[in-house]
């Protein structure tokens, strides 16, 4: 998954405010769960030094309503007064963050970019259809993109017989073909300019078979039907967003297993891949890294527990190293080298490169620390990694 909206994080003057919360309203409590877990983050940044300002603006913001049912997270990246980034987790967060500094922590951004589809959803019947988008950084139709109608209204057929009945069959016929052309276009055109990952059907039976035929090469190749919604209202609304529900978490299943796949053979083959957190940050201050993977358990979890460890970094996302003295060999001076959490500064330099990202499931995949990377490039300097065995060992380090 390509990390592109947190691109302008990166660069921006700090120092930068971060949280992470939980948001989840339950009827009963309403918002005293939210506005104690923020006081508690709230105190913590104050000791921290954060802007009374800053924090004045993020609870305002925190302690507003999202309107989204059901568990949720929210995350937040403010400077002095401006709001960088507030973006709804669809999942509350592992665990309650807050942080300042120069650079934002990017986990929980991160994660919610890996859960997200970019999808078009196309509820049609016999006369047109409505079209809704769901951006990168949605898990829902978010966006009304407006409705295509035909206009074509021969619509009905009816029982009888004869030339007469026979004519205005073919004309009924022909209005659904047409109408469903006319959806198709603006369908691929879509497709051609947005790209998503999926677009979604759903409908009327016979228009939906209609559309497939009339679709275009690009839209053909991502499409999928949804079963359990219409263009009409009277939808069970539950059952049909369940169904889009398990469609998406199948996407994403097949997204990630593909890269897992590529892994495992560059792995396999000793080239196109490095395991274990010294190789990952060789690679990544070289710009080599095509996509960051890291391992998460069943719970969410990173097992590559990047947030307990540290390593040094300079003023650029790509100066870091796993000690002073091999940041100081890379010519960084002595004023602008500082510790940093681990993850921040991974994904910082990932971000910097534009590099993508995939969680990988525990045990789908061997990687040393929990971490590896695929290789845009390689040469004689690049780590040269052997296929680690399935046997729990996590200290085997690659050969140079």
């Amino acid at each position: 998954m390509k990390l592109d909206s947190l691109k302008p994080l990166l660069h921006h003057d700090g120092p930068l405010t971060t949280v992470c919360l939980d948001v989840s309203r339950s009827e009963d409590v309403g918002d005293k769960e939210i506005r104690s877990r923020w006081n508690g983050l709230r105190r913590e940044l104050e000791q921290r030094g954060a802007p009374t300002r800053t924090l004045d603006v993020m609870q305002d913001l925190i302690l507003r309503p999202t309107h989204v049912p059901g568990p949720h997270g929210r995350y937040l990246v403010v400077s002095g007064e401006q709001v960088l980034f507030d973006h709804v987790l669809p999942d509350p967060p592992v665990r309650d963050e807050a942080f300042h500094d120069g650079s934002p922590s990017l986990l929980p951004a991160v994660r919610a970019a890996d859960e997200a589809v970019r999808y078009l959803l196309v509820e049609i019947d016999r006369s047109g259809a409505d079209l809704s988008w769901s951006g990168a950084d949605s898990h829902r139709p978010d966006t009304e993109l407006g409705e295509v109608e035909g206009g074509h209204d021969v619509l009905h057929k009816f029982q009888g017989g004869g030339w007469s009945h026979r004519r205005f069959q073919a004309r009924v016929q022909d209005s659904w073909e047409r109408n469903a052309e006319a959806v198709a276009e603006e369908v691929e055109r879509i497709v051609t300019r947005y790209k998503p990952e999926l677009v979604l059907v759903t409908g009327d039976v016979r228009a939906v078979g209609l559309l497939k035929e009339a679709a275009g090469h690009e839209t053909a190749a991502v499409l999928t039907e949804v079963h359990g919604g219409a263009r009409a209202d009277g939808v069970k609304a539950e059952s049909f967003a369940r169904h889009v529900a398990e469609v998406l978490e199948a996407h994403r299943a097949r997204r990630r297993e593909g890269v897992v796949d590529r892994v495992r053979e560059a792995l396999g083959r000793g080239d196109g891949a490095v395991t274990e957190l010294g190789d990952v940050v060789d690679v990544l201050r070289k710009g080599q890294v095509q996509e960051l993977v890291v391992l998460r358990n069943a719970a969410g979890d990173s097992v590559a527990h990047l947030n307990e460890r540290s390593l040094w970094v300079g003023s650029d996302p790509l100066l870091l190293a796993t000690s002073r003295r091999d940041l100081a060999a890379l010519g960084v001076p002595d004023d602008e080298a500082h510790e940093l959490r681990a993850d921040i500064a991974v994904l910082r330099a990932a971000l910097a490169q534009d590099a993508g990202f995939t969680f990988a499931l525990e045990g789908s995949v061997t990687l040393v620390d929990g971490l590896g990377a695929l290789l845009r490039w390689t040469d004689a300097s690049t780590p040269h990694e052997t296929a680690p065995a399935y046997t729990g060992d996590s200290h085997r380090r690659g050969h140079h």
